[in-house]
């Protein structure tokens, strides 16, 4: 393994890929780009099986420096490596959940998944400061395309949306990047993280840095963009929009906000614990009166997601393995959900939550599948979804019990609006004959769902195998944060035992008699 550039060949794999799939016909497409997502993933599993935990903080590093000052640099820690393991984990089945229902361009659609897969690894992996910016920046474009080539009917209003938004909050990103070089004399992320930066500097740096991350996660009020994409974008696109394109703000907060600007993050914990405690209860009200399943699930990505953000500015270990984990387990859970409506959306056409009900009489796998997604969506105890929001919950309990209390009504209302989607569309009567003579998941369904379920399943029974790589880096960003941690509202005043108490009025007695 030493020597061998597995970063740079686990993105330069999709990138022939992408190129071939360009030139291919449409079938041949298809299996090009299922051949090289999954030859992806292989280099991903001997990534992390290879990757030491409690070794060195930064692993399988490369650097090849290019031109003024900017550089080629690569190299990933534990944080890195469960988001990327996540990436490469979901394209595959990215690429067989559009095998059918993509039927135009289809040299074309594969690319572009294909040149996205790219881009994420290069967003996690990236060391150079500038080298972030481009990959983090060029995801939004094979994003757009997806959106607006192969979406629904108002496609070009959706990705010109996302687009937008999306763009604006990173140009300020990149004037605090400049800043920062010029001030601290180097853009290695990894140093950066370790530099002081002046504490009046800080605050516009973080804001600036705010703008960018916040409409990705994305926060309240700057979530609309992300029902308009999901319901217009192709199955897979969600997937991928819910399962890795959300986690980069949480991975920015974590990689750039709180290591960087450790006083800024305590000054503004209370912005983000306001916005994400709006967020909470607000979009899960909403999730809860829509009729159409996408927008159910894209509403609910942002309440989950505003847990995330609570965790992160917890200020402690609990607080920041929580919001990792919910990254995860929301990556695969919200991506399985939105699998789960392309399967009975290919079959009738329609996403409106009406036109089902009944369908574990004539689609009892899907049902059973449908059901475990659900249930980790909530956050039943044995899957994914629990042991992050425990954590999270736990960990911001500690620093505010107020706005612990608040983000559990995202946990109550949550079971409401997931259980009754389930209700109408699982079970009730069949009304609707078509719907009751759709048939039951084939094959590739299966192979599509199988896997997610089972990692979502081992991340709720045995969390240590997630927690283990990233246990050491939450450490190091903790002792990082220690200093500048906001004060907690769970401050105990330590009283006096008993037994000291009360010989304390003895000895005052005694000492009162021997005065008279």
């Amino acid at each position: 393994m030493e020597g061998l550039p597995i970063l740079s060949l686990m993105m330069l794999v999709p990138l022939a890929g992408a190129l071939a799939c360009l030139f291919a016909g449409a079938n041949a497409a298809r299996w090009i780009a299922l051949g090289a997502t999954l030859v992806t993933f292989a280099l991903g599993i001997v990534l992390w099986s290879n990757y030491e935990i409690g070794g060195a903080q930064w692993q399988f590093t490369e650097k090849a420096d290019l031109f003024a000052g900017f550089s080629y640099a690569l190299g990933i820690d534990g944080i890195a490596l469960l988001l990327i393991m996540l990436s490469v984990f979901l394209m595959p089945v990215c690429i067989l959940a559009s095998w059918d229902s993509i039927e135009k361009r289809v040299g074309e659609y594969m690319a572009a998944f294909l040149f996205m897969e790219v881009l994420m690894i290069g967003t996690f992996a990236a060391q150079d400061l500038f080298l972030f910016y481009v990959f983090f920046e060029a995801g939004l474009i094979p994003m757009y395309l997806i959106i607006g080539v192969w979406g629904g009917d108002n496609r070009i209003y959706a990705s010109y949306k996302f687009f937008l938004y999306t763009l604006l909050g990173s140009v300020l990103m990149l004037i605090a990047m400049f800043w920062m070089v010029a001030e601290a004399g180097t853009s290695d992320i990894p140093t950066l993280m370790q530099y002081d930066f002046p504490a009046e500097a800080q605050t516009w740096l973080w804001l600036a840095f705010f703008a960018s991350f916040a409409v990705k996660v994305p926060m309240w009020p700057l979530h609309t963009w992300l029902p308009d994409a999901h319901v217009q974008a192709p199955t897979a696109g969600s997937v991928i929009l819910a399962g890795v394109l959300l986690k980069l703000g949480g991975y920015g907060f974590i990689r750039f906000s709180l290591p960087m600007f450790p006083e800024a993050s305590a000054q503004f914990a209370w912005l983000v614990f306001v916005l994400s405690m709006v967020a909470v209860v607000y979009t899960s009200l909403v999730a809860l009166v829509q009729a159409d399943m996408k927008k159910l699930i894209a509403y609910s990505s942002v309440a989950h997601m505003a847990i995330v953000t609570v965790g992160l500015f917890a200020f402690n270990v609990q607080g920041l393995e929580g919001a990792m984990i919910i990254m995860l387990s929301h990556g695969l859970v919200s991506g399985a959900l939105f699998l789960c409506v392309g399967v009975i959306y290919d079959r009738l056409h329609t996403r409106e939550i009406a036109r089902y009900g009944g369908l574990a009489i004539n689609m009892p796998y899907y049902a059973l599948f449908f059901l475990l997604f659900t249930m980790a969506s909530i956050g039943l105890p044995g899957t994914s979804g629990f042991v992050g929001e425990f954590l999270a919950l736990a960990g911001i309990y500690q620093t505010s019990s107020l706005v612990a209390l608040i983000s559990t009504t995202g946990i109550i209302l949550g079971a409401a609006y997931m259980l009754y989607l389930y209700r109408r569309v699982a079970f009730g009567g069949q009304v609707n004959e078509d719907a009751a003579a759709m048939s039951d998941i084939t094959a590739r369904e299966w192979v599509m769902m199988a896997p997610i379920a089972a990692a979502v399943m081992w991340m709720g029974v045995y969390p240590e195998s997630f927690l283990a790589p990233m246990r050491a880096d939450i450490a190091v960003l903790d002792a990082r944060l220690a200093a500048a941690a906001p004060a907690s509202d769970a401050q105990l005043a330590p009283g006096t035992p008993r037994a000291e108490a009360a010989n304390a009025v003895t000895h005052d007695s005694a000492a009162e008699e021997g005065a008279h």
